[in-house]
This record gives C-alpha cells, sequence and structure tokens, in this order.
C-alpha cells in the first residue's frame, strides 16, 4: 500500500492556507471537471452523493451572488476567479438504484424527511471539503465561507429544484502575503480519545 510523501500531504494540509484576498490571476475553468473527477470517490455513506455544484464564475452570475452575501465576504468573492456554490440535493435518494444497487435503498428514505435532509447535509458537506482538498493537489487555493444568506441565495439559483445551499468556497490563487500567523489548532491529547 503506497503512501503520499510527507511533501504531498504537506501541499493539502500543512502548507495551504485559506486566503481572503485573491490575485488577479484567472486558471483554466476545464481544471474543475478534473478537480471534481477525483473528488467525486471520495466516501458517502451508501454513495448516496448528494452534492451539487455551481461554479460562480462570470461578471453576471458575480452580480447574481453579490446580495446573497454578508457584507465582510463581498470584496474577496467578487475578486475571487470562481465562487462554487456547495448545495445538497433533497431528492438525492431518487438516484439509489443506481448509486447503491445492491439493495432497496430508496426504501431507507422515503417518507422520512429528516433523515433525508440528515443525510444530504452531512455527505454533501463531506464530498465539498473532498473537492477542496482535490482543489488543493491541483495547485489552487481555497476560501470557505459559511457568511451569506441561503434563502436568498436559494431563491437565485436554485428555484424550482429541491436544491439547498450548504457552503461556498472562493477558488483560485490566493495572496498568502497579508495572512496572518496560522491559527492555533488543538492537539490531538486535547481532542481525540482511543478506547
Amino acid at each position: 500500500m503506497e503512501n503520499l510523501t510527507s511533501e504531498m500531504l504537506a501541499l493539502l494540509f500543512d502548507t495551504k492556507r485559506t486566503p481572503r484576498a485573491w490575485k488577479n490571476q484567472s486558471f483554466d475553468l476545464s481544471l474543475l471537471q478534473k478537480i471534481y473527477d477525483h473528488s467525486k470517490f471520495g466516501p458517502t455513506s451508501a454513495n448516496c452523493s448528494p452534492l451539487r455544484v455551481i461554479f460562480v464564475h462570470s461578471k453576471e452570475g458575480k452580480e447574481k451572488l453579490k446580495p446573497c452575501l454578508a457584507p465582510g465576504n463581498v470584496d474577496q468573492t467578487m475578486k475571487a476567479p470562481v465562487t462554487a456554490i456547495f448545495a445538497y440535493d433533497l431528492d438525492f435518494y431518487t438516484h439509489m438504484d443506481k448509486l447503491y444497487p445492491h439493495t432497496n435503498a430508496r426504501a431507507w428514505f422515503e417518507g422520512n424527511d429528516q433523515l433525508i435532509k440528515d443525510t444530504a447535509f452531512r455527505n454533501s458537506t463531506l464530498q465539498a471539503a473532498y473537492f477542496m482538498m482535490s482543489a488543493r493537489g491541483f495547485g489552487l487555493d481555497c476560501g470557505p465561507m459559511s457568511g451569506f444568506e441561503p434563502a436568498t441565495l436559494d431563491d437565485a439559483f436554485f428555484k424550482g429544484t429541491n436544491y439547498k445551499s450548504n457552503f461556498l468556497c472562493n477558488l483560485g490563487y490566493g495572496e498568502i502575503g497579508d495572512l496572518k500567523p496560522r491559527d492555533w489548532r488543538f492537539p490531538f491529547d486535547k481532542i481525540c480519545t482511543i478506547v
């Protein structure tokens, strides 16, 4: 079994930062498909795969997104080359016959709105995290944000669907020079227990 090198792991976790300012440098949008094509193999419960994504790139798209944002996120989002709207599909379970054909998994969810919502939210969050780590692996910086108005955004981007927004993430090449020193993290023994 092969492991990633220390340098590779550092690229994904240790050395990358979360920028709030972005270089005026675009990237080929075909890279988004390459990133997804790797991240889609990250595990979800029963392969339920509820993530749905809109990549906001155009000036028109950014203007549509702008009124949904918290004031502190407007400037950085307008300057980022791409903003991913990570959402989840509450109808994900209707695809379970193809995603998980080994049993009647659709029946687990039908009529259980709370299970549908919990499963969709939890697993779309996992999938979005896989996407961000894949993006880092391809050299992009990621700026995840929860500072937006979900109802306004859902009305603007997902009207007529059963999609609900989870969180946003700016993608591009960050201006690292203005970052403060890395914030403190809990050590293993403060939050982890082995029993």
